[in-house]
């Protein structure tokens, strides 16, 4: 019996410094103050911010999506061959020019490396859009963006963190909206 409580007391007391170890190893590897991005990684995740990249439009003007930040932002991953792609982009150009008063732009990406410039441009004529089309040819944003289905849209917050991924398509009319809206919503 007195084996037990001598067995016993030395068990806790054991315990008792493994613990008080572990809450001291604790303390002293917690990150510095400012030391970790809170956060803030890029990743092309919902709750992340959305990996930067400067393209070029049809047009030969470059547009980088940081240049953007305070603004909502949809970017589009397409082709032209594609034929959700195809469907979706009317009800873009729609919502685009109802909301791009209130400052919503619309980034639609063509994974050139997939498609050809001549048959982009020629969709982006015969469909009218007037939001910017952005190409990709060596297929690095579409890496970046982890691409593995077109279309595929990332709506992209004022503080440049994206809210919403949506992959495959087409995507209805309304639900672009009432993702548009809620982005539009947004403090920041």
């Amino acid at each position: 019996m007195e084996k037990d409580k001598t067995f016993h007391l030395r068990w806790n007391i054991f315990s008792i410094i493994i613990l008080l170890a572990g809450a001291g190893w604790i303390w002293l590897s917690k990150a510095p103050p400012g030391g970790t991005t809170g956060g803030d990684i890029p990743a092309p995740r919902q709750g992340f911010r959305a990996p930067d990249f400067t393209l070029q439009t049809l047009d030969g003007q470059s547009i980088s999506l940081s240049s953007l930040r305070g603004r909502p932002v949809l970017i589009n991953l397409w082709a032209s061959w594609c034929p959700p792609c195809k469907s979706e982009m009317p009800d873009f150009e729609k919502v685009y020019n109802d909301y791009k008063s209130q400052g919503f732009v619309i980034l639609a990406i063509n994974a050139t490396n997939q498609d050809t410039l001549t048959n982009a441009s020629e969709f982006v004529r015969q469909n009218q859009l007037t939001f910017p089309i952005l190409i990709d040819s060596d297929g690095q944003v579409s890496q970046n963006y982890q691409l593995r289905s077109l279309p595929t849209s990332f709506f992209v917050g004022k503080n440049g963190v994206i809210r919403d991924v949506i992959v495959g398509g087409p995507m209805a009319e309304a639900l672009l909206r009432i993702r548009v809206q809620n982005l539009l919503e947004e403090k920041r």
